[in-house]
């Protein structure tokens, strides 16, 4: 899932029973979404600038995720803003594909308590996972809640019985969303014709009960209630039973498309108000986090770290770089936005350990001592497998060490994550020419075993790093830190990849690439040994290890690794390479010109269109590609081939353009070997008097390749309750021969998994497994858990897998959001504002039964708050500002994540003294005090000296 799903791009209009995509000016899913989350993410970039004293203009409607971007003073967080845009989207729209029957997904068939079931139970799950920093988990259960809320609109009749403003209750857990029609009773007469407009009921309407229609697909799967209202469409099969028509507002030819705008923009709203929930529970910082907004690189910069005894030099040099890293980049576009730390060993790997703040990452990597060792192989792959589920989808992580794995078995796990989260992985591997000895092996069995030790570790290595689009690095302990500088200049934000190539044979080659006007900071990295090239530039000119031509600005050998650093000449240049061993090639650079993409099929479902392919495709089949280039205001996609990534071979796609920078691209076959995505085409230079167009190319970095079978995950939902175990059905398919095919299951937090080891299929056939994962009973809530089941065919030449994100969340049974009362309010405000003060006194409460209060936060106002706890679910809280500012908003949220928003204002010129006669509780069993001046700082409660995590705002 962790591919960015652009299928809703491709989601044909096909009368669906939802508000559709692409239907000619109707607002869809996607339309509704994105609308929402831009205007929220505007508002929260402006309280953030408002707090810090800055101004905040609104880009021009309507707004775009580049203009909030640039509003946000984030414009580099583009690209992953949209990234997580169309990931919420996709997820909203795969909620049809995957639940098309099931009515409580879409509020059919009068299922509106169960759908708003299904939106609490995944907005705690939401919440849950934000407050662990889960973000990816957080998106995926967004889309797929938001779709079922904005149905609610579009399918029920809230409209129609005349509300103006969303049905909050909708996101409130067992909360009365409103009198719902009972089975028995009629609700809609026959339309008058093709006029829908009165069909339903006036007693429904007078009495202000809710109902929704029914739909079937299949005429004889069976019949609806006498006398209820269908949903409408030509894919209900019902519509035409008495009464005949429908209520959906779906499209504005929908049969209350009369009604389309009103529901859709009480969709809007209602999504807006979902999103405000859970930013008012995770913080305004945490909540541009999600979304992917940040004024740094936007990029995590991960560090997986053997910590063994010999490893003291390495982790010496890894504490140097990081301290030179984080200082040359803190304050700039690109500093990361993320930082992790994952420490492995034997048998030990993690935890893994991520912060936003670079002072404290420092105290992650000082922290690390080395320990241990005595026998060769760590648990590099585990420490790498938790590293890639942790890290946000386009990281680039940096794996230390000077050991061979012990767990080689989870290479295809590995490689699985790789490809799902296109993660570059670059291995930093010293000490190779004597790895560390057993002590008590005899001294020459131990070096010939180490000697074949070394080649299987590299090669292990070099797959994966291949596999990435990555570096397989050997130096010598006194050379790390010097690769590592070098190697860790990728983590820039705009950073592209021209071309990559990986020869586990060498042998003469000729590589070109193009180089357009907007490159910046090209370097060539070429990992191997004796490997000898000749780089010719667009006039001509020679470079290699024995003549500095003028194209090159610095050329450095560390260890296996050369870097040339290229003057950007516009055009085309050729490298010619000689080398007898195997060799990596990567050329990159800087440009706001990129790329993103996804595989995706035909849907075999009713709504036609196209379905994503969240795994590997299917070898031997036609297969088609969606592409979204960035910057499609400067440039345009004319080709995109599938390449070869160890040999020459290609497939050239037919492109098709479908507006707004998007591209669906058809492939007749897939390359039976692994494979890199390459676009080209044309940017327009506009920096000259004279507008002229210049060619480009874009690679992707992660090397892609086919399968003959396919592994299916049902969705069972997201949430994993400590304790119970969750049965998770799958399924294996196969387009090849038959036979027993090997079933493998891990997850990245070692928790107790069941599953089939082995399942047999017929040539062409398909089997289903289930397999069992259950969290400990003291699993943390919010804890993200990946699962991965792969299917190996015999012989184990082919295999494929799929990917489960699931979401620790134990039972909540506190549904009920804080209470302010307001205890006391007085001002002295004059016509002078800055010589004058108001101040309040509010007690915040979460009930008898409530979790407790987590968190205080200012939203609005820039004066001090204070706090003092006296019981565990009571805290005082006083407030004190200038008249020049006369709003304040306190946010209150409880230990599940219930919100309650405050507010407070004082008239300006107005002197006031307002105490109600109802008092605070007296009970003081515990107290603490704080205060912060000023603004948007959450002020967490300490009960009994302990910390309940508090939280920027």
């Amino acid at each position: 899932m962790l591919s960015l799903a652009w299928l809703y791009l491709l989601y044909l209009q096909s009368g669906a029973l939802s508000f559709g995509i692409f239907r000619e000016n109707s607002f869809t899913h996607q339309t509704i979404t994105e609308r929402a989350l831009l205007d929220v993410t505007a508002q929260v970039c402006r309280a953030l600038a408002l707090a810090e004293g800055r101004d905040f203009t609104f880009p021009a409607q309507p707004f775009t995720a580049k203009s909030i971007a640039d509003a946000c003073e984030a414009p580099k967080s583009y690209k992953f803003f949209l990234f997580n845009i169309g990931l919420i989207q996709s997820m909203n729209a795969a909620t049809d594909f995957r639940h098309f029957l099931d009515a409580r997904y879409h509020c059919n068939d009068e299922l509106l308590v169960e759908g708003q079931r299904l939106i609490t139970d995944g907005l705690s799950a939401v919440k849950a996972a934000n407050k662990r920093q889960n973000y990816l988990a957080a998106r995926l259960n967004l889309g797929g809640i938001l779709h079922t809320l904005q149905d609610f609109y579009s399918h029920s009749n809230w409209v129609e019985l005349g509300n103006k403003f969303p049905n909050i209750n909708m996101i409130r857990k067992n909360a009365n969303i409103g009198k719902i029609a009972a089975k028995t009773t009629a609700t809609c007469r026959s339309c008058n014709g093709d006029d829908c407009s009165n069909n339903i009921l006036e007693d429904i309407i007078a009495g202000n009960i809710l109902t929704s229609g029914y739909a079937l697909v299949w005429p004889w799967s069976g019949n609806k209630p006498k006398g209820k209202c269908s949903h409408g469409g030509f894919l209900d099969a019902i519509s035409s039973a008495k009464p005949k028509g429908g209520i959906n507002k779906d499209s504005y030819t929908s049969s209350h498309g009369h009604l389309h705008r009103e529901a859709a923009e009480l969709a809007i709203s209602a999504t807006s108000q979902l999103l405000e929930d859970i930013r008012g529970a995770t913080g305004d910082r945490e909540f541009l986090q999600l979304m992917g907004i940040s004024k740094g690189s936007n990029k995590a910069l991960c560090f997986v770290v053997d910590t063994t005894r010999s490893m003291g030099d390495d982790i010496a040099a890894v504490r140097t770089v990081t301290s030179t890293v984080i200082d040359s980049k803190v304050g700039t576009e690109d500093e990361p936005s993320l930082y992790i730390l994952v420490p492995f060993n034997d048998p030990d790997f993690g935890p893994l350990m991520k912060t936003t703040d670079p002072k404290v990452f420092k105290g992650y990597i000082n922290s690390l001592t080395p320990y241990g060792g005595g026998d060769t192989p760590e648990m590099s792959l585990s420490g790498l497998q938790l590293a890639l589920t942790g890290s946000p989808p386009n990281s680039e992580i940096f794996l230390f060490t000077d050991a061979p794995a012990k767990d080689e078995c989870l290479k295809n796990t590995v490689i699985a994550l790789i490809e799902q989260s296109k993660t570059v992985v670059n291995f930093m591997i010293t000490n190779i020419p004597g790895l560390r000895r057993r002590r008590e092996a005899n001294e020459n069995q131990q070096q010939q075993q180490n000697q074949r030790v070394v080649r299987s570790d590299s090669q292990l290595y070099r797959d994966l790093a291949q596999a990435s689009g990555g570096q397989a690095i050997q130096v010598s302990k006194t050379q790390l830190l010097q690769a590592t500088s070098i190697i860790t200049e990728s983590t820039s934000y705009s950073l592209v990849t021209l071309l990559q190539a990986n020869r586990n044979f060498g042998k003469a080659e000729n590589y070109t690439f193009i180089v357009d006007e907007t490159l910046t900071n090209l370097i060539i990295y070429i990992t191997g040994s004796s490997v000898n090239y000749t780089l010719v530039n667009p006039s001509g000119e020679l470079h290699n290890s024995t003549f500095k031509g003028p194209s090159i600005i610095t050329a450095e050998l560390v260890g296996n690794l050369r870097t040339l650093r290229l003057r950007g000449q516009v055009g085309l240049w050729e490298l010619r390479q000689t080398s007898t061993n195997p060799y990596t090639l990567r050329v990159v650079g800087q440009s706001p010109i990129d790329f993103i993409f996804s595989f995706v099929k035909q849907s075999k479902g009713p709504l036609g269109g196209f379905d994503l392919v969240e795994n590997r495709p299917t070898a031997g089949s036609n297969t088609s590609l969606q592409v979204v280039l960035l910057e499609a205001d400067i440039s345009t996609v004319t080709e995109v081939t599938l390449v070869e990534s160890s040999g020459s071979g290609q497939v050239n796609g037919h492109v098709e353009a479908q507006g707004g920078g998007q591209y669906l691209v058809h492939f007749d076959k897939i390359p039976s070997v692994e494979f890199v995505v390459l676009v080209k085409g044309q940017s327009t230079n506009s920096t000259t008097s004279r507008e002229s167009s210049m060619t480009f190319q874009r690679q992707s970095s992660t090397s892609l390749r086919a399968s003959c079978v396919t592994v299916t995950l049902s969705d069972t939902g997201s949430v994993l309750e400590p304790g119970t175990p969750l049965l998770i059905p799958f399924s294996v398919t196969t387009t090849g021969k038959g036979g027993n095919f090997v079933i493998k299951a891990t997850n990245d937090q070692g928790y107790n998994l069941t599953f089939p080891y082995s399942l047999t299929l017929e040539s062409g056939g398909s089997a289903n497994g289930t397999a069992s994962i259950t969290a400990p009973l003291a699993s943390q809530s919010g804890t993200g858990v990946t699962l991965t089941i792969e299917a190996g065919a015999p012989g184990g030449a082919d295999a494929n897998y799929d990917v489960l994100r699931l979401t620790v969340l134990p039972k909540v049974t506190d549904f009920s959001p804080p209470v302010c009362q307001l205890l006391s309010l007085q001002s002295n405000c004059s016509d002078s504002c800055n010589q004058s003060t108001w101040e309040l006194s509010v007690q915040a409460a979460d009930g008898e039964n409530g979790t407790g209060i987590d968190s205080i936060c200012l939203r609005e106002g820039d004066g001090i708050l204070n706090f003092n706890m006296t019981t565990a679910n009571v805290t005082l809280v006083s407030y004190n500002a200038s008249c020049c500012s006369p709003n304040v908003q306190l946010v209150v949220v409880d230990r599940v994540g219930n919100v309650e928003v405050c507010s407070y204002s004082v008239a300006p010129n107005v002197s006031t003294t307002f105490s109600p006669t109802i008092k605070p509780s007296s009970s003081t069993t515990a107290s603490s005090s704080g205060a912060v001046q000023p603004s948007l700082l959450c002020l967490s409660v300490i009960i009994l000296g302990l910390m309940l995590g508090c939280k920027m705002h």
